[in-house]
Protein backbone atom coordinates (compact mmCIF):
# COMPACT_ATOMS: atom_id res chain seq x y z
CA UNK A 1 0.00 0.00 0.00
CA UNK A 2 1.33 3.41 -0.89
CA UNK A 3 2.45 5.24 2.24
CA UNK A 4 1.34 8.65 0.99
CA UNK A 5 -2.31 7.55 0.87
CA UNK A 6 -2.60 6.59 4.52
CA UNK A 7 -2.28 10.15 5.80
CA UNK A 8 -2.59 13.72 4.45
CA UNK A 9 0.68 15.14 3.16
CA UNK A 10 -0.21 18.81 2.91
CA UNK A 11 1.37 21.18 0.42
CA UNK A 12 0.73 24.27 2.55
CA UNK A 13 1.50 24.90 6.21
CA UNK A 14 -1.36 25.56 8.61
CA UNK A 15 -1.96 29.30 9.00
CA UNK A 16 -3.25 28.99 12.56
CA UNK A 17 -0.15 27.10 13.63
CA UNK A 18 2.14 29.56 11.84
CA UNK A 19 0.80 32.34 14.09
CA UNK A 20 2.04 30.55 17.21
CA UNK A 21 5.51 30.31 18.67
CA UNK A 22 7.61 27.32 17.67
CA UNK A 23 6.93 24.05 19.47
CA UNK A 24 9.29 21.13 19.94
CA UNK A 25 7.65 17.99 18.60
CA UNK A 26 7.83 14.63 20.30
CA UNK A 27 10.29 12.31 18.54
CA UNK A 28 9.18 10.01 15.75
CA UNK A 29 9.11 6.28 16.40
CA UNK A 30 12.41 4.55 15.70
CA UNK A 31 12.41 0.76 15.96
CA UNK A 32 9.88 -1.72 17.26
CA UNK A 33 7.79 -1.70 20.41
CA UNK A 34 4.77 -3.32 22.01
CA UNK A 35 1.78 -1.77 23.74
CA UNK A 36 -1.50 -2.67 25.35
CA UNK A 37 -3.28 0.04 23.38
CA UNK A 38 -2.27 1.91 20.24
CA UNK A 39 -4.22 4.98 19.10
CA UNK A 40 -3.65 6.30 15.58
CA UNK A 41 -4.36 10.02 15.34
CA UNK A 42 -3.47 12.57 18.03
CA UNK A 43 -6.37 14.89 17.36
CA UNK A 44 -9.52 15.79 19.27
CA UNK A 45 -10.82 12.21 19.10
CA UNK A 46 -7.54 10.37 19.67
CA UNK A 47 -6.43 12.52 22.60
CA UNK A 48 -9.84 12.14 24.26
CA UNK A 49 -9.72 8.37 23.76
CA UNK A 50 -6.20 8.17 25.22
CA UNK A 51 -7.08 10.18 28.32
CA UNK A 52 -10.27 8.27 29.01
CA UNK A 53 -8.60 4.90 28.41
CA UNK A 54 -5.83 5.78 30.85
CA UNK A 55 -8.35 6.86 33.49
CA UNK A 56 -10.16 3.52 33.17
CA UNK A 57 -6.99 1.41 32.97
CA UNK A 58 -4.18 3.35 34.72
CA UNK A 59 -1.82 0.40 34.35
CA UNK A 60 -2.23 0.17 30.56
CA UNK A 61 0.72 0.81 28.27
CA UNK A 62 -0.81 3.31 25.82
CA UNK A 63 0.90 4.60 22.67
CA UNK A 64 -0.43 7.51 20.61
CA UNK A 65 0.97 8.24 17.15
CA UNK A 66 0.31 11.00 14.65
CA UNK A 67 1.39 11.42 11.04
CA UNK A 68 2.11 15.11 11.54
CA UNK A 69 2.96 17.43 14.45
CA UNK A 70 0.49 18.65 17.03
CA UNK A 71 -1.03 21.89 15.75
CA UNK A 72 0.13 21.42 12.18
CA UNK A 73 -2.09 18.47 11.33
CA UNK A 74 -5.82 18.20 10.69
CA UNK A 75 -7.01 19.00 14.25
CA UNK A 76 -5.46 22.48 14.07
CA UNK A 77 -6.59 23.23 10.51
CA UNK A 78 -10.30 23.71 11.19
CA UNK A 79 -12.10 27.03 11.61
CA UNK A 80 -12.12 27.00 15.41
CA UNK A 81 -15.86 26.63 16.07
CA UNK A 82 -16.64 24.59 19.19
CA UNK A 83 -20.41 24.25 19.43
CA UNK A 84 -22.23 23.40 22.64
CA UNK A 85 -25.33 22.24 20.76
CA UNK A 86 -26.10 20.07 17.76
CA UNK A 87 -24.69 21.05 14.41
CA UNK A 88 -27.18 22.46 11.93
CA UNK A 89 -26.65 19.35 9.78
CA UNK A 90 -27.59 17.12 12.74
CA UNK A 91 -30.49 19.24 14.00
CA UNK A 92 -33.96 17.82 13.46
CA UNK A 93 -36.91 19.60 15.06
CA UNK A 94 -39.00 16.42 14.63
CA UNK A 95 -36.67 14.41 16.88
CA UNK A 96 -36.51 16.66 19.90
CA UNK A 97 -35.81 13.99 22.51
CA UNK A 98 -32.79 12.72 20.59
CA UNK A 99 -31.56 16.26 19.98
CA UNK A 100 -31.85 17.08 23.68
CA UNK A 101 -29.66 14.09 24.52
CA UNK A 102 -27.10 15.19 21.91
CA UNK A 103 -27.14 18.72 23.29
CA UNK A 104 -26.58 17.56 26.87
CA UNK A 105 -23.68 15.31 25.86
CA UNK A 106 -22.15 18.03 23.70
CA UNK A 107 -22.44 20.71 26.40
CA UNK A 108 -20.84 18.45 29.01
CA UNK A 109 -17.99 17.65 26.61
CA UNK A 110 -17.44 21.36 25.90
CA UNK A 111 -17.21 21.99 29.64
CA UNK A 112 -14.57 19.25 29.92
CA UNK A 113 -12.55 20.77 27.06
CA UNK A 114 -12.58 24.19 28.73
CA UNK A 115 -11.52 22.72 32.07
CA UNK A 116 -8.65 20.81 30.48
CA UNK A 117 -7.38 23.83 28.58
CA UNK A 118 -7.56 25.96 31.72
CA UNK A 119 -5.72 23.27 33.66
CA UNK A 120 -2.73 23.52 31.29
CA UNK A 121 -2.22 27.20 32.09
CA UNK A 122 -1.30 27.80 28.45
CA UNK A 123 -2.46 31.01 26.73
CA UNK A 124 -5.20 29.75 24.39
CA UNK A 125 -7.47 32.20 22.59
CA UNK A 126 -10.89 30.70 23.29
CA UNK A 127 -14.08 32.53 24.25
CA UNK A 128 -17.84 32.07 24.19
CA UNK A 129 -18.51 34.43 21.30
CA UNK A 130 -21.50 32.57 19.90
CA UNK A 131 -22.02 32.01 16.20
CA UNK A 132 -23.98 33.50 13.32
CA UNK A 133 -25.73 31.52 10.61
CA UNK A 134 -26.78 33.42 7.54
CA UNK A 135 -28.44 32.87 4.17
CA UNK A 136 -27.95 34.78 0.94
CA UNK A 137 -30.60 33.03 -1.18
CA UNK A 138 -33.79 30.98 -1.08
CA UNK A 139 -31.76 27.77 -0.83
CA UNK A 140 -29.97 29.09 2.23
CA UNK A 141 -33.16 30.45 3.79
CA UNK A 142 -34.74 26.99 3.67
CA UNK A 143 -31.91 25.54 5.76
CA UNK A 144 -31.88 28.56 8.05
CA UNK A 145 -35.59 28.18 8.77
CA UNK A 146 -35.10 24.50 9.61
CA UNK A 147 -32.38 25.36 12.10
CA UNK A 148 -34.53 28.14 13.59
CA UNK A 149 -37.35 25.61 14.05
CA UNK A 150 -34.96 23.28 15.86
CA UNK A 151 -33.78 26.05 18.19
CA UNK A 152 -37.38 27.09 18.86
CA UNK A 153 -38.55 23.55 19.57
CA UNK A 154 -35.55 22.86 21.82
CA UNK A 155 -36.12 26.09 23.73
CA UNK A 156 -32.62 27.33 22.92
CA UNK A 157 -31.75 31.01 22.90
CA UNK A 158 -31.20 32.81 19.59
CA UNK A 159 -31.77 36.13 17.85
CA UNK A 160 -33.19 36.55 14.34
CA UNK A 161 -31.42 39.20 12.27
CA UNK A 162 -32.34 40.89 9.02
CA UNK A 163 -29.84 42.16 6.45
CA UNK A 164 -29.40 45.53 8.17
CA UNK A 165 -28.85 43.99 11.61
CA UNK A 166 -26.27 41.56 10.25
CA UNK A 167 -24.50 44.34 8.42
CA UNK A 168 -24.31 46.48 11.55
CA UNK A 169 -22.65 43.62 13.43
CA UNK A 170 -20.29 42.05 10.91
CA UNK A 171 -20.06 44.68 8.17
CA UNK A 172 -21.47 42.61 5.30
CA UNK A 173 -24.60 43.17 3.21
CA UNK A 174 -24.11 39.86 1.42
CA UNK A 175 -26.74 37.98 3.45
CA UNK A 176 -30.51 38.38 3.33
CA UNK A 177 -31.18 37.01 6.79
CA UNK A 178 -29.47 35.29 9.68
CA UNK A 179 -29.61 34.28 13.30
CA UNK A 180 -27.24 34.46 16.23
CA UNK A 181 -26.85 31.65 18.77
CA UNK A 182 -24.74 32.15 21.92
CA UNK A 183 -23.98 28.43 22.28
CA UNK A 184 -20.60 28.37 20.59
CA UNK A 185 -16.97 29.00 21.52
CA UNK A 186 -14.47 30.41 19.06
CA UNK A 187 -10.89 29.25 19.45
CA UNK A 188 -7.49 29.41 17.88
CA UNK A 189 -7.68 25.72 16.92
CA UNK A 190 -3.94 25.01 16.70
CA UNK A 191 -3.40 26.54 20.14
CA UNK A 192 -6.32 24.55 21.57
CA UNK A 193 -5.13 21.15 20.31
CA UNK A 194 -1.58 21.94 21.42
CA UNK A 195 -2.88 22.61 24.93
CA UNK A 196 -4.91 19.41 25.04
CA UNK A 197 -1.93 17.36 23.86
CA UNK A 198 0.33 18.97 26.47
CA UNK A 199 -1.98 17.58 29.17
CA UNK A 200 -1.63 13.92 28.20
CA UNK A 201 -0.91 11.60 31.14
CA UNK A 202 2.77 10.73 31.56
CA UNK A 203 1.93 7.08 30.94
CA UNK A 204 0.76 7.84 27.38
CA UNK A 205 3.70 7.81 24.97
CA UNK A 206 3.30 10.21 22.06
CA UNK A 207 5.18 9.83 18.77
CA UNK A 208 4.75 12.61 16.21
CA UNK A 209 5.70 12.46 12.51
CA UNK A 210 4.86 8.77 12.72
CA UNK A 211 2.21 7.75 10.18
CA UNK A 212 0.67 4.29 10.18
CA UNK A 213 1.25 2.75 6.77
CA UNK A 214 -0.19 -0.75 7.17
CA UNK A 215 -2.30 -2.79 9.62
CA UNK A 216 -1.91 -6.52 10.10
CA UNK A 217 -4.18 -8.59 12.30
CA UNK A 218 -2.35 -11.02 14.59
CA UNK A 219 -3.54 -13.92 16.72
CA UNK A 220 -3.42 -11.82 19.89
CA UNK A 221 -3.93 -8.33 18.50
CA UNK A 222 -2.58 -6.07 15.77
CA UNK A 223 0.69 -4.97 14.25
CA UNK A 224 1.05 -1.49 12.78
CA UNK A 225 3.82 -0.60 10.36
CA UNK A 226 5.34 2.89 10.42
CA UNK A 227 8.11 4.30 8.21
CA UNK A 228 10.86 3.44 10.70
CA UNK A 229 9.39 0.82 12.99
CA UNK A 230 6.47 -1.37 14.01
CA UNK A 231 4.09 -1.41 16.96
CA UNK A 232 2.53 -4.64 18.16
CA UNK A 233 -0.55 -4.02 20.27
CA UNK A 234 -3.46 -5.85 21.90
CA UNK A 235 -6.02 -3.12 21.26
CA UNK A 236 -6.03 -0.68 18.34
CA UNK A 237 -7.99 2.57 18.01
CA UNK A 238 -8.28 4.39 14.68
CA UNK A 239 -8.93 8.10 15.23
CA UNK A 240 -7.51 9.28 11.90
CA UNK A 241 -10.86 10.09 10.31
CA UNK A 242 -11.07 9.65 6.52
CA UNK A 243 -7.70 7.93 6.37
CA UNK A 244 -9.07 4.92 8.22
CA UNK A 245 -10.24 3.70 4.83
CA UNK A 246 -6.69 3.72 3.47
CA UNK A 247 -5.82 1.30 6.26
CA UNK A 248 -8.60 -1.00 5.09
CA UNK A 249 -11.47 0.10 7.36
CA UNK A 250 -14.85 1.40 6.12
CA UNK A 251 -13.65 1.85 2.54
CA UNK A 252 -17.23 1.85 1.30
CA UNK A 253 -18.36 4.51 3.76
CA UNK A 254 -15.68 7.21 3.89
CA UNK A 255 -14.37 9.89 1.54
CA UNK A 256 -11.60 12.43 2.17
CA UNK A 257 -12.98 15.86 1.28
CA UNK A 258 -10.52 18.76 1.23
CA UNK A 259 -11.70 22.20 2.25
CA UNK A 260 -9.61 25.38 2.10
CA UNK A 261 -9.02 28.40 4.30
CA UNK A 262 -7.34 31.77 3.97
CA UNK A 263 -6.30 34.24 6.65
CA UNK A 264 -5.62 37.91 6.00
CA UNK A 265 -2.90 39.94 7.71
CA UNK A 266 -4.03 42.08 10.64
CA UNK A 267 -6.23 44.75 9.05
CA UNK A 268 -5.80 48.47 9.54
CA UNK A 269 -8.04 50.07 12.16
CA UNK A 270 -9.75 52.20 9.52
CA UNK A 271 -10.69 49.01 7.64
CA UNK A 272 -11.89 47.25 10.79
CA UNK A 273 -14.07 50.24 11.63
CA UNK A 274 -16.04 49.48 8.44
CA UNK A 275 -16.61 45.86 9.42
CA UNK A 276 -19.39 46.27 11.94
CA UNK A 277 -19.59 46.49 15.71
CA UNK A 278 -18.35 42.99 16.54
CA UNK A 279 -14.62 42.37 16.85
CA UNK A 280 -14.60 38.60 17.50
CA UNK A 281 -17.23 36.68 15.57
CA UNK A 282 -17.82 33.59 13.48
CA UNK A 283 -20.40 32.77 10.81
CA UNK A 284 -21.36 29.33 9.57
CA UNK A 285 -23.08 28.87 6.20
CA UNK A 286 -26.57 27.44 5.92
CA UNK A 287 -25.65 25.64 2.69
CA UNK A 288 -23.10 22.86 3.17
CA UNK A 289 -21.04 24.13 0.23
CA UNK A 290 -21.15 27.70 1.50
CA UNK A 291 -18.38 29.72 3.15
CA UNK A 292 -17.40 29.93 6.80
CA UNK A 293 -16.26 33.34 8.06
CA UNK A 294 -14.43 34.64 11.11
CA UNK A 295 -13.02 37.91 12.38
CA UNK A 296 -10.35 37.19 14.96
CA UNK A 297 -9.59 39.16 18.09
CA UNK A 298 -6.38 40.50 16.57
CA UNK A 299 -8.21 41.92 13.55
CA UNK A 300 -7.86 39.31 10.79
CA UNK A 301 -10.51 37.90 8.51
CA UNK A 302 -10.65 34.17 7.82
CA UNK A 303 -12.69 32.48 5.12
CA UNK A 304 -13.09 28.75 4.63
CA UNK A 305 -14.68 27.51 1.42
CA UNK A 306 -14.33 25.35 -1.71
CA UNK A 307 -14.11 21.57 -1.81
CA UNK A 308 -11.84 19.00 -3.39
CA UNK A 309 -12.37 15.27 -3.76
CA UNK A 310 -9.59 13.09 -2.29
CA UNK A 311 -6.86 15.48 -3.40
CA UNK A 312 -5.50 18.86 -2.31
CA UNK A 313 -5.67 21.64 -4.90
CA UNK A 314 -2.68 23.91 -5.64
CA UNK A 315 -2.36 27.12 -3.65
CA UNK A 316 -2.74 29.37 -6.70
CA UNK A 317 -6.17 27.91 -7.45
CA UNK A 318 -7.27 28.01 -3.81
CA UNK A 319 -6.12 31.57 -3.23
CA UNK A 320 -8.00 32.97 -6.24
CA UNK A 321 -11.26 31.31 -5.21
CA UNK A 322 -11.00 32.37 -1.57
CA UNK A 323 -10.24 35.99 -2.42
CA UNK A 324 -13.23 36.18 -4.77
CA UNK A 325 -15.54 34.85 -2.06
CA UNK A 326 -14.14 37.19 0.58
CA UNK A 327 -14.51 40.26 -1.62
CA UNK A 328 -18.10 39.30 -2.50
CA UNK A 329 -18.89 39.50 1.19
CA UNK A 330 -16.78 42.57 1.93
CA UNK A 331 -16.55 44.73 -1.22
CA UNK A 332 -15.41 47.64 0.98
CA UNK A 333 -12.09 45.90 1.64
CA UNK A 334 -9.12 47.51 -0.06
CA UNK A 335 -6.88 45.36 -2.23
CA UNK A 336 -5.41 42.63 -0.04
CA UNK A 337 -3.43 39.41 -0.09
CA UNK A 338 -3.94 36.33 2.04
CA UNK A 339 -1.10 35.97 4.53
CA UNK A 340 -1.83 32.27 4.98
CA UNK A 341 -3.68 29.80 2.81
CA UNK A 342 -4.09 26.09 3.57
CA UNK A 343 -6.23 22.99 3.15
CA UNK A 344 -7.57 20.32 5.46
CA UNK A 345 -9.08 16.89 4.90
CA UNK A 346 -12.53 16.14 6.31
CA UNK A 347 -13.91 12.63 6.78
CA UNK A 348 -17.13 12.73 4.78
CA UNK A 349 -19.93 10.14 4.77
CA UNK A 350 -22.82 10.10 2.33
CA UNK A 351 -25.60 10.48 4.90
CA UNK A 352 -23.64 12.38 7.56
CA UNK A 353 -23.59 9.38 9.91
CA UNK A 354 -20.56 8.25 11.88
CA UNK A 355 -18.20 5.31 11.43
CA UNK A 356 -17.96 4.26 15.06
CA UNK A 357 -17.49 1.18 17.21
CA UNK A 358 -15.60 -2.13 17.26
CA UNK A 359 -15.15 -3.24 13.66
CA UNK A 360 -12.99 -6.30 14.25
CA UNK A 361 -11.87 -7.99 17.48
CA UNK A 362 -9.73 -5.44 19.32
CA UNK A 363 -10.08 -2.80 16.57
CA UNK A 364 -12.07 0.31 17.49
CA UNK A 365 -12.83 3.15 15.07
CA UNK A 366 -14.23 6.67 15.27
CA UNK A 367 -14.29 8.39 11.88
CA UNK A 368 -16.49 10.40 9.55
CA UNK A 369 -16.65 13.71 11.40
CA UNK A 370 -18.37 15.49 8.47
CA UNK A 371 -16.86 18.79 9.57
CA UNK A 372 -17.83 18.43 13.25
CA UNK A 373 -14.66 16.91 14.64
CA UNK A 374 -13.94 19.18 17.60
CA UNK A 375 -16.51 18.83 20.37
CA UNK A 376 -18.41 15.92 18.81
CA UNK A 377 -15.13 14.20 17.94
CA UNK A 378 -13.95 14.61 21.53
CA UNK A 379 -17.19 13.08 22.81
CA UNK A 380 -16.99 10.11 20.42
CA UNK A 381 -13.37 9.43 21.38
CA UNK A 382 -14.26 9.34 25.07
CA UNK A 383 -17.28 7.10 24.45
CA UNK A 384 -15.20 4.75 22.29
CA UNK A 385 -12.75 4.17 25.15
CA UNK A 386 -15.66 3.50 27.50
CA UNK A 387 -17.28 1.07 25.07
CA UNK A 388 -13.97 -0.76 24.68
CA UNK A 389 -14.00 -1.28 28.46
CA UNK A 390 -17.49 -2.76 28.34
CA UNK A 391 -19.17 0.24 29.93
CA UNK A 392 -22.71 1.21 29.01
CA UNK A 393 -22.60 4.19 26.67
CA UNK A 394 -25.23 6.16 24.73
CA UNK A 395 -26.30 4.61 21.44
CA UNK A 396 -23.98 6.55 19.12
CA UNK A 397 -25.44 5.28 15.80
CA UNK A 398 -28.94 6.14 17.04
CA UNK A 399 -27.93 9.63 18.17
CA UNK A 400 -25.50 10.61 15.43
CA UNK A 401 -26.37 8.23 12.62
CA UNK A 402 -24.56 5.30 11.04
CA UNK A 403 -22.54 5.95 7.90
CA UNK A 404 -24.26 4.53 4.85
CA UNK A 405 -22.75 2.60 1.96
CA UNK A 406 -21.27 4.41 -1.02
CA UNK A 407 -20.58 2.83 -4.41
CA UNK A 408 -16.98 1.98 -5.36
CA UNK A 409 -14.76 4.07 -7.59
CA UNK A 410 -15.03 5.40 -10.23
CA UNK A 411 -18.82 5.57 -9.69
CA UNK A 412 -18.29 7.28 -6.33
CA UNK A 413 -16.16 10.05 -7.82
CA UNK A 414 -18.57 10.58 -10.70
CA UNK A 415 -21.49 10.68 -8.28
CA UNK A 416 -19.74 13.26 -6.11
CA UNK A 417 -18.97 15.46 -9.11
CA UNK A 418 -22.54 15.25 -10.33
CA UNK A 419 -24.14 15.94 -6.94
CA UNK A 420 -21.70 18.75 -6.09
CA UNK A 421 -22.33 20.36 -9.47
CA UNK A 422 -26.08 20.25 -8.90
CA UNK A 423 -25.78 21.52 -5.31
CA UNK A 424 -23.35 24.24 -6.33
CA UNK A 425 -25.81 25.45 -8.94
CA UNK A 426 -28.76 25.35 -6.54
CA UNK A 427 -26.77 27.13 -3.84
CA UNK A 428 -24.63 29.27 -6.13
CA UNK A 429 -25.60 32.47 -4.32
CA UNK A 430 -24.30 31.00 -1.05
CA UNK A 431 -20.83 30.14 -2.34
Amino acid sequence: MSMTKTFPDYQQTNGWNALLSAREASPALQGDLTSDVLIIGAGWTGIAAAKRWQSLSPEANIVLIDASEIGEGNPGRNSGFLLEIALAEDANPDQLEKMNVCNRLTAATMADILAEIEDTGLPVDISKAGTYRAAASEAGLKSLNNYRAFLNTAGLEFQSLDRAALNSRIGSEFYQEGLYSPNCYLAQPAAAIRALASNLPDSVRLFENTPATRLTQRANGWQVQTPQGTITTHKLVLANNAFSKELGIARSRLVAMYTYAGLTPVLEKSVLDDLGSESNWGLLPTHRLGSTLRQTKDGRLMLRSMHGYEKESPRSEIEVGLKIRLQKRFPQLPSFELEHCWGGAVGFTYNGGAVWGEFKPGLFVSAGCNGGGTVKGTLLGKLLAEAAHGLKVPDVPELFGRASWMPPEPIRRLGFKLSSTIESHQGRHEL
